[in-house]
């Protein structure tokens, strides 16, 4: 679809109702303007931590959604849909939570679990579109996302079939996700005491402080940059990334240390601790195919 024709599918989407914003390559929002960069503005009334900002462009990704044709066709918001390479929308604006099934395993799953629901075909699975909306969360199981409150999804079609009430099940995986307890052989805080890495007392890594530490930053980097969403899989994702890079280790790597500090970063921008810390421990869990991350 043509850039004009995201705009246009936009206008559409916002008469039925959705509130909806531009997604650039990658499927992801429109960065901040320079005023909003950081959350120096405060952040939008309606973000997880009320603020003031009234900025006219589409700053703070789903928070800037919108169904209202004035601001969707505004000067400020132009340059965003001649470089949108999608539509997006913000599911508990519109009322419903929309279930993420990312691999045809997670699919199975809400097929032998779930109610039946209006459903859309995704690049790698399905989204289940249930009506009513409930907290966001990722990875509540493998494969499993949910997206309603402070998030968007990715218009793919209107889908088929009929859409039927949120479920207690699906309410559930949250509150699950909220009670878990933090893996047992610990080291993991919700506030960090320690002041970094030092490979004198890591003698068992084959890495240079420098190489540690320059990497556990731009891990830290990317969690927060991820503030308005998806924080939780982040952590996970660099979790996995550096605890693969010590794979080959004869340790130890004092590995305990650094989850503290990607913790850290993802409770500091909303994520549930206990959240966090599973996402973390997962992500090393996930690294050790390639060999076991030494601790």
């Amino acid at each position: 679809m043509s850039t004009p024709g995201q705009l246009h599918l936009a206008l559409e989407l916002a008469r039925d109702g959705l509130p909806v914003l531009p997604l650039r390559e990658g499927k992801l929002p429109v960065g901040n303007c320079p005023e909003c960069a950081d959350n120096a503005c405060g952040g939008r009334p309606h973000m997880k931590a009320a603020g003031p900002c009234l900025c006219p462009a589409p700053c703070h990704g789903w928070a800037a959604a919108t169904a209202d044709p004035a601001v969707l066709t505004s000067p400020a918001w132009a340059r965003a849909w001649r470089e949108a390479a999608a539509v997006a929308y913000h599911p508990a604006g519109a009322g419903v939570t929309v279930l993420d099934l990312d691999t045809a395993q997670a699919v199975a799953w809400a097929r032998a679990t779930l109610p039946t629901t209006r459903t859309v075909a995704t690049t790698r699975g399905e989204h289940w579109i249930y009506l009513g909306t409930m907290r966001s969360a990722n990875s509540v199981l493998p494969g499993v996302d949910i997206k309603s409150q402070a998030a968007y999804a990715r218009w793919l079609g209107p889908g088929s079939g009929t859409m039927t009430e949120l479920p207690d099940s699906v309410r559930a995986l949250t509150r699950k996700e909220e009670a878990t307890p933090a893996p047992s052989g610990g080291g993991v805080a919700s506030s960090s005491t320690a002041t970094g890495w030092a490979r004198s007392v890591n003698s068992g890594c084959r890495h240079t402080d420098r190489y540690v530490h320059s990497g556990l930053q731009r891990g830290l980097g990317k969690i927060r940059d991820r503030a308005e969403s998806g924080a939780g899989s982040q952590a996970f994702g660099v979790a996995r990334f550096l605890a693969a890079q010590h794979s080959q280790c004869p340790g130890p790597c004092d590995l305990d240390l650094i989850a503290h500090h990607l913790v850290d970063a993802a409770v500091s921008v909303g994520v549930p601790h206990d959240y966090a810390t599973r996402a973390v421990a997962n992500g090393f869990t996930a690294a050790a195919p390639s060999g076991s991350p030494r601790r």
